[in-house]
């Protein structure tokens, strides 16, 4: 989960950019390989991303080189296909890594305090990829079910997979779950604030630009009924945005939820955790998830995943 399709910049760099072995996405039949590629997890990422602006640098930077103003959508589209491929990706998920590489080296300015940042600063770029963990574990309990420690040991072994994708050293990132939890504890005390681009995130009165992607003339009916949808739309999203995000990053940043939203979240998730489930494999999973799971089961691996679980 990222905020780096936000930003302007150059497009990749050659295969040979990152020299030595390319680090491998996460593995087939994985915590990430079913819950990444789930439809559910669509309504993850706004927490995510509004946990990521949270940060003064990462919030200054999208606030000063973001596209999400002028092409929500098309960032919206970019971003999950970047993560997409970091899980389901093979092969192109370390050229998709070096191409975000590529994209954040020119960006750089003064942050909310003041202080000089660069995108590419290590605490900086781990923040950005660190906040999709606590948001996976969290949003997981609502939309699917609890994960078992095991799960959450497993999940954090994976998201540090991907952080190698991305260029992310293994000492920028806590090494274990255990040492996870005292930097996030931290982080949110020390860092986290509510920026200009949070604020603009869960609002429900900024401008938003009809959907400009899908046949001609779904565009063309939702831009004559944009002014009627647009409304209940935002408030949905300010809904999950504040409610699937971890209760201590959500009053850390000073988001307001109240015990009568908490009931209708639990309502909504209740519902999808009985029909999503039963949707045919083309509705409930997203184009590249479900192509990977059927090219895995195809070479056998989805017998395998079966057995490992039977093992233990």
């Amino acid at each position: 989960m990222s905020s780096a399709e936000d930003v302007q910049g150059p497009r990749a760099g050659g295969p040979g950019a990152a020299p030595g072995r390319d680090p491998g996405p996460p593995p087939p039949g994985g915590v990430l390989w079913s819950l990444s590629g789930d439809i559910r997890a669509l309504l993850m990422l706004p927490a995510a991303l509004t946990l990521q602006v949270a940060h003064p640098a990462v919030g200054a930077g999208v606030d000063e080189h973001s596209v999400f103003r002028t092409d929500p959508w098309g960032r919206g589209e970019r971003s999950l296909r970047s993560l997409q491929l970091w899980v389901y990706g093979g092969a192109e998920a370390a050229e998709e890594g070096r191409r975000l590489r590529v994209l954040h080296r020119t960006i750089r300015g003064t942050d909310t305090r003041g202080r000089a940042y660069h995108a590419l600063t290590p605490a900086t770029y781990a923040w950005v990829h660190a906040t999709g963990f606590p948001v996976y574990q969290h949003a997981a309990r609502y939309l699917i079910r609890p994960m078992s420690p095991a799960q959450e040991r497993a999940l954090y072994a994976e998201w540090l997979r991907v952080g190698r994708i991305l260029g992310i050293h293994d000492r920028d990132m806590p090494r274990t779950i255990e040492d996870f939890w005292p930097y996030w504890e931290k982080m949110l005390a020390a860092e986290i604030e509510a920026t200009p681009v949070v604020r603009e995130l869960v609002a429900t009165d900024r401008p938003v630009p009809p959907p400009d992607r899908g046949p001609w003339l779904l565009r063309m009916a939702l831009r004559a009924l944009w002014p009627v949808l647009l409304p209940p739309l935002a408030r949905f999203r300010r809904f999950v945005t504040i409610g699937l995000m971890p209760p201590d990053a959500r009053a850390a940043i000073g988001l307001p939820w109240s015990p009568d939203q908490e009931k209708r979240l639990r309502r909504m998730c209740a519902v999808l955790r009985v029909v999503v489930p039963v949707l045919p494999e083309r509705l409930r999973y997203l184009p590249r998830a479900r192509a990977a799971r059927a090219a895995f089961r195809s070479a056998g691996g989805g017998a395998r995943s079966a057995e490992a679980r039977r093992n233990g």
